[in-house]
């Protein structure tokens, strides 16, 4: 079978992974419009909160994904099957062995959560069956996971987000129904569980299928050489995601320390919106993960940097325009799917859109320090960011409730990695002066911040029915900044690459029928 190329894979990733993720994306708003009227608030809060613990406990995984999908690139260029069955075979026992730590521990913390929960919450099962349900969903993935980071290393993207889709669309049909039956949680976690496991367990089966080397028997260790290169990289992500784990995954946890579940419930509907357009986005970055790690094994430095100057200015185009509109339309769009009680504050969509913009911004650059294996980079600057949140959440937070934990988050990453991270990629990736990201970043900085000017002021104007509303005003958020951005980027280099880009996507599309 001949081998597809860079453009190839990156097409199909794209196209498969915003296909099904549209349709996803519907189902997922349908379900969770079911889920706020057959269940109580507090459910939402439960959701977020034990997939917040949770995620602290895959602390454990400690950057080994990372650092094996890294360390696949080459040998999976140059067809290196006795490198590629070493590298996985490694990968599956550390998989395994962090999967029993994490079950372990999270039984060690079960007794705890009456600390967290403080007030009794408005559910009738018992809080630590649910929490154990979620335990159990997320140790047994670790069991099976590993394999599609081969898929994934190897640009066929399209195949593990296809299969996922799928599952997630008949498991959002069946959770629906039953929730409309019954009005029964339980029933409905047990439901996820069982499609995360199938999920897991077809995806395991087709890497076998496709790479039938990586099951042999006699596979060989790692060499000494290979195994220092790795456990250098994962030492140097451990601490890493360590601390990306703490920025990221703690403020459902103060917010219900400080507001209740219930605040953490409402809050979820916003950072639902935000989550799912962020996934939806984010389809045609990590489409084009594996592909770039492929390019900069085999392309120049000043190739590399062309690329990354047009995935900076896409970025930026695509999360501006969606934080717009956040900024504008979510607090209409909770009202209309969720309730008016549900509602809150317009400072809310405001910070809200503010973390969602400046993480967004930094897709081209993590995706580029990833690929280029810069991972010793940063380590210690990303404790920082994760301390700053922690102190700031604690102390704004009690002072301004939800909003002060979500502007310490923006603070946290302001003063640490939205200024380190593009530092190290300039300075040892490309050896640039970073001063021209910061100039770019500013330039871009200037032109959000009059978009959003122009339409929240047309936005004020729009009043009427509910749903009448939301449509015109995503119509304005939509017209008036690609219109903008049309005028200003078209003589660039990088609206130029954009456009030549689209033409070979296009002539794939015609000529393969992809």
């Amino acid at each position: 079978m001949e081998a597809k190329s860079r453009v190839e894979y990156s097409v199909l990733n794209i196209a498969t992974g915003l296909g099904g993720y549209i349709i996803n994306t519907i189902l997922g708003f349908i379900c969770r419009m079911v889920f706020v009227r057959c269940l109580a608030a507090d459910y939402l809060g439960v959701s977020g909160l034990f997939t917040n613990v949770l995620s602290m406990l895959s602390l454990a995984e400690l950057g080994i994904g990372s650092a094996v999908v890294y360390a696949l690139y080459k040998p999976l260029a140059e067809n290196d099957e006795r490198k590629i069955a070493s590298l996985v075979e490694f990968y599956g026992k550390a998989y395994k062995a962090i999967g029993i730590f994490i079950f372990v521990m999270g039984i060690v913390l079960m007794p705890f959560l009456n600390v967290i929960i403080r007030d009794t919450p408005n559910i009738k099962e018992s809080i630590y069956l649910l929490y154990f349900i979620y335990l159990f969903n997320t140790a047994s993935t670790y069991f099976f996971s590993y394999r599609s980071s081969l898929i994934i290393a190897a640009q066929q993207n399209y195949i593990v987000i296809g299969l996922n889709y799928i599952i997630t669309i008949i498991q959002s049909i069946v959770q629906m129904i039953y929730l409309l039956i019954t009005r029964e949680y339980i029933g409905y976690l047990l439901i996820q569980t069982i499609g995360t496991f199938i999920y897991n367990v077809l995806v395991a089966y087709i890497a076998v299928k496709k790479f039938p080397y990586i099951k042999g028997k006699g596979i060989e260790p790692l060499r000494e050489n290979e195994r220092k290169s790795l456990f250098r990289d994962i030492k140097d992500l451990t601490v890493y995601k360590l601390s990306g784990l703490l920025v990221n995954s703690t403020d459902n946890i103060i917010t219900t320390f400080f507001n209740g579940l219930a605040t953490t419930g409402m809050a979820s509907n916003y950072t639902l919106l935000t989550t799912t357009l962020n996934s939806l986005l984010n389809q045609m970055f990590n489409g084009l993960t594996a592909s770039i790690g492929n390019y900069n094994v085999t392309e120049t430095k000043e190739r590399q940097y062309s690329m990354f100057k047009f995935l900076n200015m896409m970025n930026f185009w695509i999360f501006s325009w969606a934080s717009i509109g956040i900024l504008c339309v979510s607090n209409d769009l909770v009202k209309l799917c969720f309730g008016e009680n549900y509602v809150l504050g317009m400072e809310i969509p405001f910070v809200i859109a503010l973390n969602f913009y400046t993480v967004g911004m930094q897709n081209a650059v993590w995706t580029f320090k990833q690929t280029l294996g810069l991972f010793r980079y940063g380590k210690y600057a990303q404790i920082f960011t994760a301390l700053f949140n922690i102190i700031f959440s604690v102390l704004l937070g009690y002072r301004y409730g939800l909003f002060g934990i979500l502007l310490a988050t923006f603070i946290a990453r302001l003063l640490t990695n939205l200024w380190y991270d593009p530092y190290v990629v300039y300075k040892h990736g490309f050896f640039k002066k970073p001063v021209k990201y910061a100039i770019k970043y500013l330039k871009y900085l200037i032109i959000v911040t009059i978009n959003i000017g122009i339409c929240m002021f047309l936005c004020s104007f729009i009043k009427g029915k509910l749903i009448f509303s939301i449509l015109i005003k995503c119509i304005i958020c939509s017209v008036i900044p690609n219109i903008l951005y049309l005028i200003l980027f078209f003589k660039d280099e990088e609206f130029k690459y954009l456009i030549v880009s689209i033409e070979k996507m296009w002539r794939i599309l015609v000529n393969k029928k992809l």
